[in-house]
């Protein structure tokens, strides 16, 4: 069905998608920008957002044994300089406070980028015992990274995630914690945000600073470039040693314990703008949106209407449905424009003809399908419908990643899918650094991960002709 534009301050996305996504960001009150640069104000719809993301993972974690806990934002110099790799890699983006009140401080103190160094510090005074072990921790916060270029949920200075920390008393049960929590970003993309992923380990290059392993998810948007939505590390005993974690084993021995984190931010709801929105505006999950179902009367001044309307309204809040009702005097016109733009993924109708033949008109905000149901059947069918969007927001950005993932045999062959379109490419590869540099360079794309599910697609490395035994994708990524 033709998509009709609604709202021409909107930036059609096949004109510029760069601008397309700043509109949409904008027009539909997700967010604002502060009076500090790359600090972003979260408009309360756009926080309703990732409330609802919130949820669904607050829960997941507290159903797999995890505490929510809250550590210090600053962190002092000479903690964040125990772990050297970890320091290296954060240096660049770190923010410093120098000065208490008017006096200067004695030590600086950053801002927290992440806070595995204050886990670890808090670890070494907590853990004497395997019987301490294993500690679930999960933290909602804000971080701060001095990001030198930034975009409204992609790239913020401050943005908002949880970061998970665990300390377990042997590698094994390290690792299942790390490939368990990826799969629980990997459930809440596929199975709450309609949106289908990649699941993978990162290189060497690309892993987290000071992690032995990162696993990720990498997601497919409209313009077929990779977003990394959700990643686990495996620290193995490194950040332990150098904090000097240690505890008392079964068999009374003095041993290091082995750790991970595993984080997901609001950048995810640029995740969900870009892999569903439209010209129109947003197109939302319905699980995560702030408005499930937006109830408009037709023609309310006439009798009846607007009672009418009020009655359905409570009927589907009394089955746990998000429902807004639009009596305001714009015209219908208006409020169909206005809640497409806002991504609701439900609209009812209902008039006076309606109330007559004793039904209402639904029309899906994904693909604007009509249908009339009855008002005997509402408090079934509506469920049954928002569950359908679901499925077919789902299977159209499936479609998307499917039709958009490559297969290539040598660097020209990748770069001239970049340059006509670009998507999601495999290839084999080496392992060699080298390579990975070499691919970045020539063909302008980078590693996105070495996936779990492996195809052999020849025995060499595209890029330096040697023996090769891991497919790995690539793609240009946000």
């Amino acid at each position: 069905m033709a998509m009709d534009k609604k709202v021409e301050q909107i930036t059609d996305m096949e004109v510029d998608f760069a601008k397309w996504y700043t509109d949409v960001c904008k027009k539909a009150e997700l967010i604002e920008y502060s009076s500090v640069k790359g600090l972003l104000i979260l408009r309360p719809y756009g926080y309703a957002i990732w409330e609802n993301i919130q949820s669904e993972l607050d829960r997941r974690f507290k159903e797999t044994g995890h505490q929510n806990v809250y550590m210090p934002l600053l962190i002092p110099e000479s903690l964040l300089q125990k772990e050297k790799d970890h320091v290296v890699g954060f240096a660049p983006e770190c923010a410093w406070v120098t000065l208490g009140g008017e006096e200067e401080l004695e030590e600086k103190l950053c801002i927290r980028p992440t806070s595995e160094t204050l886990f670890c510090d808090h670890w070494h005074n907590i853990v004497h015992s395997w019987r301490d072990l294993p500690l679930l921790y999960n933290q909602w916060c804000s971080v701060l990274r001095w990001e030198k270029t930034t975009r409204p949920f992609l790239r913020h200075r401050e943005f908002l995630w949880q970061e998970g920390h665990t300390l377990h008393a042997t590698a094994e049960e390290a690792i299942a914690e790390t490939e368990q929590q990826l799969e629980t970003y990997a459930e809440l993309c596929e199975n709450v945000l309609a949106m289908p992923v990649v699941r993978g380990c990162k290189t060497d290059k690309e892993k987290f600073a000071g992690a032995v392993r990162t696993y990720t998810i990498e997601c497919m948007m409209h313009d077929h470039k990779a977003l990394q939505s959700g990643t686990s590390h495996y620290f193995g005993d490194g950040f332990a040693e150098a904090f000097d974690i240690s505890f008392t084993d079964k068999e009374n021995k003095l041993t290091t314990p082995h750790q991970t984190s595993w984080g997901l931010s609001t950048r995810i709801i640029g995740g969900i703008i870009m892999t569903h929105g439209d010209n129109n505006g947003l197109v939302l999950p319905p699980q995560i949106a702030p408005i499930q179902v937006i109830v408009l009367p037709i023609a309310q001044h006439k009798e009846g209407v607007i009672e009418k309307a009020e009655e359905l309204i409570g009927r589907l809040k009394s089955v746990g449905l998000r429902v807004k009702g639009d009596f305001s005097d714009n015209s219908p016109g208006w409020k169909f424009a206005e809640y497409e733009m806002k991504g609701v993924p439900l609209r009812v109708e209902i008039g006076p003809k309606d109330i007559e033949a004793g039904h209402c008109v639904c029309v899906r905000r994904d693909n604007r399908e009509k249908t009339i149901v009855s008002l005997s059947e509402l408090e079934t069918k509506i469920p049954q419908l928002l569950e359908e969007i679901h499925a077919g927001m789902y299977a159209k950005a499936k479609k998307n990643l499917e039709e958009h993932t490559y297969t290539a045999s040598s660097i020209e062959e990748v770069k001239s899918i970049v340059e006509t379109g670009g998507g999601f490419i495999k290839t084999m590869w080496c392992g060699d650094l080298e390579c990975e540099l070499a691919m970045k360079e020539k063909a302008g794309v980078t590693s996105r991960c070495i996936p779990f599910v492996q195809e052999s697609l020849s025995d060499t490395c595209p890029i330096c002709g040697k023996p090769a035994n891991k497919m790995i994708i690539w793609g240009v990524a946000y």
